[in-house]
């Protein structure tokens, strides 16, 4: 049976396990001991280890035939230091324990045997401000944003690494993920304003059960170092969205501001997604990976959750 390692078991990596147990012997790289029992009854196998500590990355040497590398970058800076750690670990193993423990043949044997997949979730962040453009997976990666900038030095290592070992990588640019948990509705109850429509930047989104299921698509199907937008259909701007799910759980809308008056009135991380506009295509996913949505668009689920 095939190994699968999954890197950061948030809850996409938790939607898509399900997926994955019937042709997986599945591995989950988890940094809280106390996780393990209920990835153990998910059927997961947990191996301890933080991918901002290098040395304790040594059990994930050769351990999995396919990587889900989901773990979120650094909070700082502009390099991913935690994408190098993991590529670093794969590729040739730890250093010998700092404690001096001494690892055994097997362990050894393990550091030559690469993935032969690996598959990484990066933002469609890394385009940056489009002025509402539709945007394809060749558009030049143009972001200022530290967080970006961080995902788009974390898709260069793993492309230059995959090229360099022969080891079959793609990356999915995944825009806003959306669930029924997973609605801003705290936003809007608060009534933090929105942009008005004639100034407003367009977003983009996914649902969070939809992106599972692509994250299987692009494991069996996906070519290597090629990215795909995992995205809707939908074309929204923001202002349009909230409005949308306010709509759905009969809410008020929220107040609209102008651009100008946003910059005072909104919190920095707020402002750097209001800042950005673009649609993103989803042919190559839909065509490549042969993928159908569940949800097409956000107010397809609303509709489906009785929303309507």
């Amino acid at each position: 049976m095939r190994s699968i390692l999954i890197v950061g078991c948030g809850d996409i990596a938790l939607r898509t396990i399900p997926l994955l147990n019937h042709g997986y012997r599945v591995f989950a790289l988890v940094r809280d001991p106390a996780k393990r029992s209920a990835l153990r009854a998910l059927g997961v196998i947990p191996v301890i280890g933080d991918l901002d500590d290098r040395a304790s990355l040594l059990r994930v040497a050769g351990l999995a035939d396919v990587v889900l590398h989901f773990a979120p970058s650094p909070n700082a800076g502009i390099r991913d230091t935690r994408t190098r750690n993991l590529l670093s670990a794969l590729s040739r193993g730890c250093p010998e324990p700092l404690d001096g423990t001494r690892i055994n043949s097997a362990q050894r044997s393990r550091r030559s045997k690469l993935p032969k997949r690996l598959v990484y979730i990066s933002t469609s962040g890394v385009y940056g401000d489009c002025g509402g453009a539709w945007v394809s997976e060749i558009h030049p990666l143009k972001t200022t944003s530290p967080r970006s900038l961080r995902r788009v030095d974390a898709e260069q290592q793993i492309r230059n690494w995959a090229r360099r070992n022969r080891v079959h990588a793609s990356i999915l640019r995944v825009p806003g993920i959306y669930a029924a948990d997973r609605l801003p509705l705290r936003r809007i109850q608060q009534g933090t304003p929105a942009i008005i429509a004639s100034e407003d930047s367009y977003t983009n989104h996914i649902h969070a059960d939809d992106l599972a299921h692509i994250c299987v698509a692009v494991l069996q199907r996906g070519k290597t170092c090629r990215a795909y937008h995992a995205s809707d259909d939908s074309q929204l701007k923001m202002g349009e969205y909230f409005d949308l799910v306010a709509d759905a759980h009969h809410l008020p809308h929220v107040p609209r501001i102008s651009r100008t008056e946003a910059q005072h009135v909104l919190p920095e991380a707020l402002l750097s997604f209001t800042n950005e506009s673009r649609r993103l295509t989803n042919q190559r996913m839909k065509q490549e990976l042969k993928v159908t949505l569940r949800y097409p668009t956000v107010a397809d689920m609303l509709a489906a959750n009785g929303h309507s």
